[in-house]
């Protein structure tokens, strides 16, 4: 689908010309069985390249994102969304096709060293602080924010391997949404905790939407699209079939186009 021409007066901070993406996942003497499965599992494509089997996750995206849009990111499992999250975030880079910006997307994602069982949340905080800034200058105030917040208190000297799903999970969030960004690119797939830490989460996010941050959120939750996102892209099998206001998209995704 082309370029969303509702906003052609405002900033670009990204633009996407015929981007495509094809993840290599196996040998060549696996494709029959393993295209089957992929085919079945994620809907998408797969084609040998370099004789070597590939997921086609992103096919063809020509796009604009302006300077403030907070769009949702909508569609099935392994229709491309968090793909097109770590593709804008230069987690990937394009098979083919150009992308340019004037803003880096910060990924709310977690890095493994995040989630890694063994280290505990001081741990977690100080990697990635270090991976942030490259020295633990401030580090003390960032850690009792990072506790304050999270509510984890003694927890946080702990290994993670000893934190509830939600004990983690809050962690993860308060981590990677610590810092200011001017864009942000969130998988709801970090979630946010338990329910207690829910509203303090989305009053985070809402606090950087009311500072006209760029925001790009994929979530199944039509509900926390509409408290977030005004503009809708639909994914299918890696393709970009949607883009327009958010409740045309959602009404377009809900009427089976795709």
């Amino acid at each position: 689908m082309g370029r969303n021409k509702m906003n052609n007066k405002r900033q670009v901070v990204l633009s996407l010309n015929d981007v495509s993406l094809k993840i290599p996942v196996f040998s060549k003497t696996e494709l029959s069985l393993k295209k089957t499965f992929y085919r079945a599992v994620t809907g998408s494509k797969v084609s040998n390249l370099n004789n070597l089997s590939a997921v086609e996750a992103l096919d063809s995206i020509t796009l604009d994102i302006y300077k403030g849009d907070k769009i949702a990111l909508i569609g099935h499992n392994g229709s491309g969304k968090s793909s097109f999250i770590r593709l804008i975030s230069e987690i990937y880079s394009p098979t083919s096709g150009r992308i340019k910006k004037t803003v880096k997307p910060h990924p709310m994602l977690a890095p493994s060293f995040i989630v890694s069982e063994v280290l505990t949340g001081i741990d977690s905080a100080k990697a990635h602080y270090l991976f942030r800034y490259g020295n633990l200058k401030g580090f003390k105030k960032y850690l009792n924010d990072i506790t304050e917040f999270s509510g984890l208190g003694d927890f946080i000297a702990l290994p993670i391997k000893t934190y509830s799903e939600g004990m983690r999970s809050r962690l993860i969030f308060t981590i990677l949404t610590f810092d200011k960004h001017e864009f942000l690119a969130m998988d709801e797939g970090i979630g946010a905790g338990d329910d207690s830490f829910y509203y303090q989460a989305m009053k985070r996010i809402d606090e950087f939407i009311s500072n006209s941050g760029t925001f790009v959120f994929a979530s199944h939750s039509a509900t926390l699209l509409r408290m977030f996102c005004t503009r809708g892209l639909v994914f299918s099998c890696g393709k970009v079939v949607y883009d327009g206001k958010l409740e045309d998209a959602l009404n377009f995704y809900a009427q089976g186009n795709i």
